[in-house]
């Protein structure tokens, strides 16, 4: 199974990316064709050996990964499966890719790895981080219903039956966005706890936009996928949720201006998923309406 890599970066972090691509190249296995995405900044200082694609503009987070599955052909055909790993990130294990070669070879109809993160100096892996409700065991391996955007491997059938990542989102919610469309097209997700991504502990709100585009992204994520019935319940749960958490006064605003924004704005094709869709994800322990 060939396997490429993508690593989006704003050119500031380069050692961090130069370790990153390091930790690549000593994968056991054949070897990891790499390409490193500019995203409104030009790629510099990279190995000979990697290849790079220089946005004259940052296309957020979907858009930067699409054009690095664009590199490896249409939808990524020229491989068999793609990483997706943050610049600073880290894969501190050998044998990371060859557990993606042998998940996926093992299971024909699995078609996203989501790996673990773990912060490199505690070893600890956030709540956050582990793509299910039951979170409180990061060390359990099982199906879900979505996966951690900057650590995850996903077969490259994947995009030619269900589409890339919603470049529009521009940050936020892109992952959930494809993981339900896959599960729609058949494919089955992965938790797997054995492929770690080493990554510091940072808080997801220290972007600017945070606020505001989670709440955006959320309303067009529903607008876009779920039954008609389902998109009240959805954000009404998440709207609930939000104000229990008692954000800033600021961060409340922003939320608010986001959600409004959300119904306001062209939000992309509309592609409800299938009845039986919604019953697969209530089946893995996530019903689409939290």
């Amino acid at each position: 199974m060939k396997l490429g890599a993508v690593i989006i970066t704003m050119g500031n972090r380069p050692d961090d990316l130069n370790a990153l691509i390091e930790s690549v190249a000593r994968q056991d296995g054949e070897p990891v064709e790499v390409v490193v995405v500019g995203n409104g900044a030009p790629v510099r200082g990279v190995p000979g050996w990697v290849r790079s694609v220089d946005l004259p503009e940052n296309l957020g987070i979907p858009g930067g990964r699409n054009a690095g599955i664009e590199a490896f052909g249409p939808n990524g055909s020229d491989v068999d499966a793609l990483l997706f790993l943050d610049d600073d990130g880290l894969l501190p294990n050998k044998d990371t890719a060859e557990l993606v070669r042998k998940a996926f070879a093992e299971d024909p109809e699995l078609g996203i790895i989501s790996f673990r993160i773990a912060d490199p100096d505690t070893g600890v892996t956030q709540r956050r981080h582990v793509p299910r409700l039951r979170a409180s065991d990061p060390m359990r391996s099982s199906r879900v219903t979505t996966f951690l955007g900057g650590a995850n491997a996903v077969r490259t059938k994947v995009f030619a039956e269900a589409g890339q990542l919603p470049g529009e989102f521009f940050y936020a919610h892109e992952e959930t966005d494809l993981a339900w469309r896959a599960l729609d097209a058949g494919w089955m997700i992965d938790y797997r706890s054995d492929m770690v991504l080493h990554h510091p502990t940072t808080p997801p709100s220290r972007h600017a936009v945070y606020h505001r585009m989670i709440a955006r992204n959320r309303v067009w994520l529903a607008r876009r996928n779920l039954p008609a019935p389902l998109v009240p319940a959805y954000l009404g749960v998440w709207l609930l949720l939000t104000l229990l958490r008692r954000p800033s006064a600021d961060g409340l605003k922003a939320w608010f201006g986001g959600f409004k924004e959300g119904w306001t704005t062209p939000c992309g094709p509309r592609r409800p998923m299938k009845w039986r869709t919604v019953w697969r994800l209530t089946k893995l322990g996530r019903p689409p309406v939290i």
